[in-house]
């Protein structure tokens, strides 16, 4: 089934709680006292993503009934800025999985989807008619060059360098350190609204080569907006990491990033889908895959559960 982008209750992030299955449903103990323990029940048939925080503990029941119910679950870090694990339904539907691969495995249309990444990114580029994606990356270095020239002189710190050195990491300056902090913490929500939808992480079309090929090209389209500044803005920072993560968190429930992946990459896969969906629709995304069916690469998709031999036994 399909994370319903209009729902507030698509996602779902819990921490410090226990989670078991009682007679009633689902739900999240909360120890508030020695002697007082809270429960907060969890409406599993409304939810397409549950993350789990780093405090949290859940029993083979309670995940049965989520699976049950078609809730994918995800472990994440503190504040859901890391994606370490995923554990999907089997009645997750393959839709969106088969449009990825589709347009990976075609080379024109892998292009297409990277062009229109770019346009996504900078809205008001002009792109020739025909452009490859050498020329793309070409632009998308001279884009970022000049960004981040504007940033480095809004915050008076001269000129500033991307670099990225982990066998000298703490030898980089805190813009830097700060960047890579935060752009780690954007790498796991993406990763979750990816996992989320059903996704292959690997399948990049612009990166290639790592299992987070996709990650780092969804990333890719909010870093301008969200890592960027923020990592300027600690460009003064006496422990940059800790600040851009924690400012980060803080900053997730504003920007109600998981929603606008998953839009952004229906979009992407789907070239002409709209950003409202009707109630209707809305419904008809939840359903669940009750029968798996039959390729044809010349008819498409036929039912299963058919004999399909000719002639007599």
């Amino acid at each position: 089934m399909l994370p319903r982008v209009a729902d507030s209750l698509s996602f779902l992030y819990l921490d410090m709680v226990r989670v078991v299955q009682d007679d009633t449903g689902v739900c999240a103990q909360i120890q508030v006292g020695d002697n007082r323990t809270d429960l907060v029940y969890i409406p599993t048939a409304a939810l397409s993503c549950l993350l789990l925080g780093p405090g949290v503990s859940i029993t083979a029941p309670a995940l049965t009934t989520l699976a049950r119910h078609g809730t994918s679950v995800v472990c994440v870090g503190a504040g859901g800025v890391r994606a370490y694990a995923g554990i999907l339904p089997d009645s997750l539907t393959t839709h969106w999985l088969e449009q990825q691969v589709a347009a990976w495995a075609d080379p024109a249309r892998r292009l297409t989807v990277a062009i229109r990444m770019y346009e996504m990114r900078f809205g008001d580029a002009e792109l020739p008619d025909t452009v490859s994606l050498e020329q793309l990356r070409g632009m998308e270095g001279q884009r970022m060059k000049a960004l981040y020239k504007i940033l480095a002189q809004q915050h008076g710190i001269g000129r500033f360098r991307r670099n990225y050195h982990p066998n000298q990491w703490h030898a980089q300056d805190p813009v830097n350190l700060a960047l890579s902090a935060a752009n780690t913490s954007l790498y796991g929500i993406v990763h979750t609204g990816l996992l989320a939808l059903g996704l292959s992480p690997a399948l990049g079309f612009v990166h290639a080569g790592t299992q987070h090929a996709f990650v780092y090209d969804i990333a890719d389209l909010y870093k301008a907006e969200i890592t960027l500044p923020l990592a300027f803005a600690l460009h003064e920072s006496s422990n940059p990491e800790q600040e851009a993560r924690r400012r980060f968190r803080e900053n997730l429930q504003l920007l109600r990033l998981l929603p606008r992946i998953v839009r952004d990459v229906q979009a992407l896969l789907t070239p002409g889908t709209s950003d409202t969906v009707s109630d209707t629709e809305e419904r008809s995304e939840r359903c669940d895959v009750e029968m798996v069916h039959l390729w044809d690469p010349k008819t498409g998709v036929l039912p299963a559960g058919v004999n399909y031999a000719s002639g007599g036994a």
